[in-house]
């Protein structure tokens, strides 16, 4: 039993509202005692797409939906490399040198993954 469980607040419907979101939220908080990889924030990812918010009005140019798409991909490919402590620009030359694509098997595919030992060593 949480402390949570022992309120029963007569008067104050903010109060109220606060101890029910705080108990239906219970079941996802738990997963954190779980597994204790997991953050009990998401600050990092939060962090990460802040450049993108900030600079919204930047990208008007993406006037089409295939625009916008394509916009996303190099902005996620250059954010999982930063997370992966690679240089973006050695990761993004990396993969237009090298090319991928979807013809590959799973296993090609995983050697130009961010973290995979020949990105590490070539990007870093």
């Amino acid at each position: 039993m949480s402390c949570l469980d022992q309120l029963h607040p007569e008067s104050g419907d903010r109060l109220i509202k606060a101890i029910n979101y705080s108990n239906g939220c219970r079941p996802f908080m738990m997963n954190y005692l779980k597994d204790g990889a997991c953050s009990l924030s998401n600050n990092l990812s939060e962090n990460s797409i802040r450049p993108l918010v900030v600079g919204r009005k930047n990208w008007l140019f993406c006037d089409t939906p295939a625009g916008a798409d394509a916009s996303m991909k190099i902005y996620s490919m250059i954010e999982t490399a930063k997370a992966n402590e690679l240089d973006p620009l050695k990761y993004l030359s990396f993969l237009l040198e090298h090319r991928p694509d979807a013809e590959m098997s799973d296993g090609e595919l995983e050697q130009f993954a961010p973290w995979s030992k020949l990105a590490q060593e070539t990007c870093k």
